[in-house]
């Protein structure tokens, strides 16, 4: 009897052609916690902490509307010194501040708790977040992990593997943060092509799902202003203004600086037949895309 074909969700979205633009979760602030061990299916929430420590942190994270995310090194090499943990913001006007620790036993994991009401540090390098989440999703760690290994050569200091970071069926997924620039659709090449890309501030929008700052109306908008007018700096444009209308958007992106061009962009909504989204999940679930209906410059 013919063995039924393994199934492969991103390997399926690649040949269905879903959408990347504007599938980039919201979000502002990261916490990241160094764990060695094996990573449960459900990351923090599967952890066998001290539960009022556990119950403190996640608390704190979503008053701020924080992710957690668990964090390791490419190899899983396991280091004589102490896991650390991070607290990442972006702040409105755009600063990105970082405050690190580190944890010898799980108490010490309430730190971040204070480190969620402080400034942190300004004018550190970003981190650079790979998800590699096999037991979440096999093509988290089947295309994942050759990416993780690609950045790491290239930039050991600033990579990361983390746990799920939203969107499977993208995978290899790599988060920026605190910059909240989510890329999808990677290989080893495209990665160190995109990251190169980002550390120079210079953002295609080749592998980019979206700006976390943004809705995803907005995120597909600006992706398309990047396509069609090439690659601009993180902060080089602006969302002056977005209607939406039924399930259209016009949004309104301006320049920042010099030299650009300011557009209106008509985005249309569009709901997925019902399909497997992930490798893991069996039910049929559909999922919304975004189309540029048009893109003009004013």
């Amino acid at each position: 009897m013919t063995e039924p074909t393994r199934f492969f969700c991103a390997e399926a979205a690649r040949l269905r052609g879903d959408p990347l633009a504007g599938t980039a979760p919201y979000g502002s602030t990261w916490i990241l916690i160094e764990y060695r061990s094996g990573w449960p299916t459900n990351g923090f929430d599967g952890l066998a902490l001290v539960p009022e420590v556990k119950t403190q942190v996640y608390e704190a994270a979503r008053a701020r509307r924080a992710r957690i995310l668990l964090i390791r090194r490419h190899g899983r090499d396991r280091p004589d010194t102490p896991p650390r943990w991070a607290v990442l913001h972006q702040e409105r006007d755009g600063a990105h501040r970082q405050t690190w620790g580190v944890w010898r036993s799980e108490r010490d994991l309430a730190e971040i708790v204070a480190a969620l009401e402080e400034p942190g540090e300004h004018d550190c390098p970003p981190v650079l977040l790979v998800c590699a989440h096999g037991v979440h999703d096999t093509c988290c760690a089947v295309r994942g992990r050759p990416v993780g290994q690609a950045l790491s050569e290239r930039w050991p200091a600033l990579v990361w593997e983390c746990t799920h970071v939203g969107g499977d069926r993208f995978a290899a997924n790599v988060v920026v943060a605190p910059d909240g620039v989510y890329y999808g659709n990677l290989d080893a090449h495209s990665a160190v092509a995109a990251i190169e890309d980002h550390l120079a501030d210079r953002i295609r929008a080749d592998h980019l799902r979206g700006f976390t700052d943004l809705v995803p109306a907005q995120q597909a908008a600006l992706s398309a202003v990047l396509r069609h007018a090439g690659p601009a700096g993180r902060y080089a444009y602006a969302i002056a203004e977005t209607v939406r209308e039924d399930d259209r958007w016009r949004v309104h992106v301006t320049a920042r600086l010099p030299g650009l061009s300011a557009f209106v962009v008509e985005v249309r909504a569009h709901r997925s037949p019902p399909r497997q989204l992930t490798c893991r999940g069996r039910a049929a679930a559909s999922a919304v895309g975004y189309d540029v209906v048009s893109l003009r410059c004013v």
